[in-house]
């Protein structure tokens, strides 16, 4: 296989993973939406996803695997966080009319920097898809064709965040009404509840 063809393999393989309904890209939709800290937080994603992914395809995937406490403890802290940040959700979806896009009213830099690493590194299924299948796959892969394979991955994820970020402007014409917003922090409640109750259920059936 030459260095192409495990680029293409690393990009497919990332891509699949990450264009996903989850927290991590809802909360990135919704500030495309506002367009507000589009190109940091953007970045912080795509970084975030890459350094893992260099720790997956450089060996850790195995040591993490078999930290059972470390993986337990992300679950918990995970769980926690995105059922409050659902409950907050909830809340923005009950009074719409305040999240309409030409509005202010957002999160600050520091806020949405902080919220985004929390969405990143509080989600247990960051290290699995990254750390875990990621690197598990490159060692079917031997020298530079490795590093060709988690370039590729790493690329898909800054082709995708970036594209919704700045994706998501296209769609203000129709959050330009409450509706639309009550719509999406809706269904944002609802995904993050979804994936709090998994985590939860994941921890407790570790027991």
């Amino acid at each position: 296989m030459n260095l192409l063809s495990a680029g293409l393999s690393g990009f497919a393989l990332g891509g699949s993973l990450i264009i996903a309904i989850g927290a991590q890209n809802a909360f990135i939709l919704r500030q495309g939406l506002l367009r507000r800290h589009v190109f940091l937080l953007c970045l912080i994603c795509a970084l975030s996803d890459a350094t893992l992914i260099a720790a997956g395809v450089g060996g850790m995937g195995t040591i993490v695997s078999q930290s059972k406490t470390l993986i337990l403890l992300v679950t918990i802290g995970g769980a926690i966080f995105l059922g409050s940040y659902a409950a907050l959700a909830f809340k923005r979806a009950l009074r719409p009319a305040a999240m309409v896009a030409g509005k202010t009213e957002s999160l600050s830099l520091k806020a949405a920097v902080l919220t985004c690493l929390a969405f990143t590194f509080l989600n247990p299924h960051v290290y699995l898809d990254t750390v875990l299948l990621v690197g598990s796959l490159s060692a079917g892969f031997e020298g530079h064709e490795r590093l060709a394979y988690g370039a590729g991955a790493a690329t898909a994820s800054f082709v995708w965040f970036f594209g919704l970020g700045y994706g998501a402007r296209l769609l203000a014409p129709i959050f330009a009404r409450p509706a639309a917003w009550r719509v999406l922090d809706g269904l944002i409640g609802l995904v993050m509840s979804a994936l709090a109750l998994g985590l939860l259920w994941s921890a407790l059936s570790e027991f």
